[in-house]
């Protein structure tokens, strides 16, 4: 008879599965994966520029470095005798940068100076010529003051005639010829008036005449200065500080007046960023800028906006975009900012007119 053996179940070892579940999370665990998840909510919010960050900040990479740019260009016309600088060169302003033959030039020098020496001359011989004129004009004044004294004579001598022919003591002969003697004088006085009239309207003329030798001394005098300009503009200097471009002139070349021998590069550069109509809702003068130059890397810099263009790129096209057949797409505009670089950085020195820029501004910084 066979046996049946019966163990009893062990709960350790026979107990019934059961589902499995994940460790229990601390609550650290727990919130920083909330802080996480909200981090990443407000990076997406940031990067889209949706609420609450929506307006806080506008930026563009339509934007560009800006300077004073100077084309050196002679204003004579000649051979360049010497271009006494080099390609891309660092000057001063006054630097010499390049001389034009001026032969010709002071030849002109010298003809007008002796025009203007000719010209002073006519009008020192007009002073002299007024001078003898009123020397005569006193010799007719003496004339005068003897014809008035010779008739005065013949006056008196007319009353004394006059008393003895009434009483028969001179004949109506010698009474006579004392009338024409005063006839005589009041004539010669009336002479000498004249000429005294003709030689004050001597000094006139010449006084005239004096007014028209000035004009042409002042008129020689403006030649001269024209070719003193002219010699002087021989030697081409640069108006300003600044950096060279590539020499576009050599030795031996001729050149005329608005020639472009060469570019010159102050060094006071700028920015100017081009944003779309709708970004420029919030800016104002003086708001903070920060931007980074594709020259430079990563480098970030700081700026602020100086003024913004009173009208759109459009308005200052030579071709207007007007479109009258009736069919309209509506196309943001284009409105330039002027950003000032603030000073105290050391980066801004390498920048220059042409480099690409990713501008940014806060427009929630105070401005006007």
């Amino acid at each position: 008879m066979d046996e049946t053996v019966t163990t009893t179940p062990d709960p350790q070892v026979d107990a019934p599965p059961r589902g499995w579940r994940p460790p229990a999370r601390s609550g650290t665990t727990l919130i920083m994966i909330v802080v996480i998840a909200v981090l990443a909510v407000l990076a997406i919010l940031y990067a889209w520029r949706l609420p609450p960050f929506a307006g806080l900040r506008e930026d563009t990479d339509n934007a560009y470095v800006r300077g004073k740019v100077t084309i050196i260009s002679p204003q004579v016309s000649g051979y360049v005798t010497a271009v006494p600088v080099q390609d891309f060169a660092e000057v001063k302003a006054g630097q010499v940068l390049a001389t034009i033959d001026d032969r010709i030039y002071r030849a002109r020098v010298a003809q007008a100076e002796a025009n203007v020496a000719a010209q002073e001359a006519a009008l020192a011989n007009s002073a002299q010529a007024q001078r003898s004129r009123e020397t005569a004009t006193l010799s007719q004044d003496a004339a005068i003051a003897s014809a008035r004294a010779q008739r005065d004579k013949a006056r008196a001598d007319m009353r004394r005639a006059d008393t003895l022919v009434a009483d028969g003591s001179i004949s109506a002969r010698e009474h006579d010829q004392t009338r024409a003697a005063l006839l005589a004088a009041d004539a010669t006085v009336r002479q000498a008036e004249a000429g005294r009239a003709i030689g004050t309207q001597d000094v006139r003329t010449v006084m005239v005449g004096r007014g028209g030798l000035q004009a042409a001394v002042e008129a020689a005098k403006a030649q001269l200065r024209l070719a003193q300009i002219d010699l002087d503009n021989t030697v081409i200097r640069a108006p300003v500080d600044g950096q060279l471009s590539e020499i576009g002139v050599r030795n031996g070349a001729f050149v005329s007046p608005g020639t472009q021998l060469l570019f010159l590069v102050p060094h006071d550069v700028w920015i100017v960023a081009n944003f779309k109509e709708a970004q420029t809702r919030d800016m104002r003068i003086g708001q903070p800028v920060t931007f980074r130059v594709d020259a430079l890397g990563n480098v970030k810099l700081r700026g602020h906006v100086e003024s913004l263009a009173p009208a759109a790129g459009s308005e200052f096209a030579v071709i207007k975009s007007d479109n009258a057949t009736g069919n309209f797409v509506k196309v943001a505009q284009r409105i330039a900012v002027r950003i000032a670089i603030e000073p105290g950085q050391s980066m801004p020195r390498r920048l220059q007119p042409g480099m690409s820029v990713e501008v940014a501004i806060d427009t929630r910084g105070g401005g006007r």
